[in-house]
């Protein structure tokens, strides 16, 4: 299956964001070199290691919107993961700079979703696509509605 085309420009000056000139979504966008700890016997990234990936991405993201997730849970909030998905199209390999680029899209009463997707930084490949949805839960593990800071993060992130 082939993706579709992603076509990112930088957004409103700013090399943290890029704009899809296909869809018009802006990203957020992190770089990571992949590590030879991330390949498997094959000599490619292992699949699990995407979701560490995703991870570094949200995290990226809400630092440079000045609410780390250490904030979030000294505030009382954890947010796992209870869904996931990932498309892959091509493969990565140790070494290869990759861009890792996310955004928030749902928000619901208790739960979110971010959007992923990994390109190929030197030939602009788009490796995968996928998204994780989380459940805001208080400390106790109980679902609590979501804080309003990562509210006010989807009702700001540029659309």
């Amino acid at each position: 299956m082939k993706p579709k085309p992603f076509i990112p420009g930088i957004y409103n000056n700013d090399e943290r964001f890029v704009r899809d000139a296909t869809t018009g979504d802006v990203w957020h966008r992190c770089r990571h070199r992949t590590l030879y700890a991330d390949t498997d016997r094959s000599e490619v990234v292992y699949h699990s290691n995407y979701l560490r990936y995703f991870e570094l991405g949200r995290a990226s993201l809400m630092r440079d919107a000045a609410y780390p997730y250490r904030e979030i849970e000294e505030s009382g909030f954890v947010y796992p993961i209870i869904d996931l998905g990932i498309t892959f199209y091509a493969p990565l390999y140790y070494d290869d700079l990759i861009w890792i680029h996310t955004r928030p899209v749902d928000l619901e009463r208790v739960r979110l979703k971010f959007d992923y997707l990994i390109t190929h930084a030197e030939t602009n490949t788009i490796i995968c696509r996928g998204f994780t949805r989380h459940c805001a839960l208080n400390k106790a593990g109980r679902p609590v509605a979501v804080d309003e800071k990562t509210v006010h993060l989807w009702k700001t992130f540029p659309k």
